[in-house]
């Protein structure tokens, strides 16, 4: 499900749905929650959130939509706010990820944990987060780009890796993850 297959604008009762989905898929899993308690936990009927979604695998896909539009919205006004000069653009995703890691309750990448529980390839939300993760490397590859680095595609093909690697050893208890991966890309700058 593409951005534009959502429903445009949410009824009161749509927009609870979806944020209590968002919220319970993040911190319990998409398999473990069922539409019931979603419907419970909104105060609406399974009924009211079929008319507003369709389908559990609908609900998911607007839960994954919206957290790749938030996490792209917040990165830019961050990355806009604290890192003005190309390679330190660059390092600043690090940083960036960092920060939003601490000020949220981090759990995992929501794109990887919904990847790693939705296995069919033809599934609307695998599209989402495939969607994301080009999106992230695109970005590193722009701002390698910008920074003047020989290769951008390859650079950013290594920053993603360390970037995603970094996320989820994060997720696993790895204490200062982020920041290694943010200094062995530094390292990858400077080569």
């Amino acid at each position: 499900m593409a951005a534009e297959e959502l429903p445009g604008k949410l009824t009161p009762a749509g927009r609870r749905v979806l944020d209590v989905a968002a919220e319970m898929f993040y911190r319990q899993g998409i398999h473990a929650v069922g539409v019931e308690a979603i419907a419970a936990e909104a105060g609406v009927t399974k009924k009211t959130l079929y008319a507003c979604f369709g389908s559990k695998d609908r609900l998911v896909t607007a839960y994954l939509v919206e957290r790749d539009q938030r996490w792209r919205e917040w990165l830019a006004a961050w990355l806009a706010e604290h890192a003005t000069e190309p390679r330190r653009r660059l390092l600043a995703v690090f940083d960036a990820l960092e920060v939003w890691m601490a000020d949220t309750d981090f759990r995992g990448c929501g794109f990887v944990n919904a990847l790693a529980e939705i296995p069919d390839p033809e599934h609307p939300a695998r599209a989402v987060v495939v969607g994301q993760k080009r999106w992230m490397r695109e970005l590193f590859e722009k701002l390698a780009g910008e920074a003047g680095i020989a290769d951008p595609a390859n650079f950013a093909a290594s920053a993603l890796l360390l970037y995603e690697g970094a996320t989820v050893a994060a997720s696993a208890g790895v204490s200062g993850a982020v920041r290694q991966a943010r200094r062995t890309a530094e390292i990858l700058l400077k080569a």
